[in-house]
């Protein structure tokens, strides 16, 4: 029974270093592959998530400015033409 419950034992500990271990290697591959997407973005100067809706909404804007300035041009033009 002794025998038994130290063999039992010894496995239980390979099993659990080598759960530890494969985790830490897990961990460290996704640290390395995150470093090495943040390297790329870095070189190819892309914006981030944030600064792309920051855009996004300042051209939106513009572009609703750009048409109402067109629309209030129409109008200016029809009525000297009516005149």
């Amino acid at each position: 029974m002794k025998n038994s419950k130290f063999v039992f034992d010894k496995i239980a500990k390979l099993i659990e270093q080598g759960l530890v271990s494969s985790r830490d290697l897990t961990d460290e591959l996704v640290t390395i592959l995150k470093s090495k997407r943040d390297e790329i973005v870095f070189k190819m100067k892309l914006t981030s998530k944030d600064e792309f809706m920051v855009l996004s909404k300042r051209v939106d804007n513009l572009e609703k400015k750009i048409q109402n300035l067109t629309i209030k041009k129409k109008r200016k033009v029809k009525k000297v033409k009516k005149s």
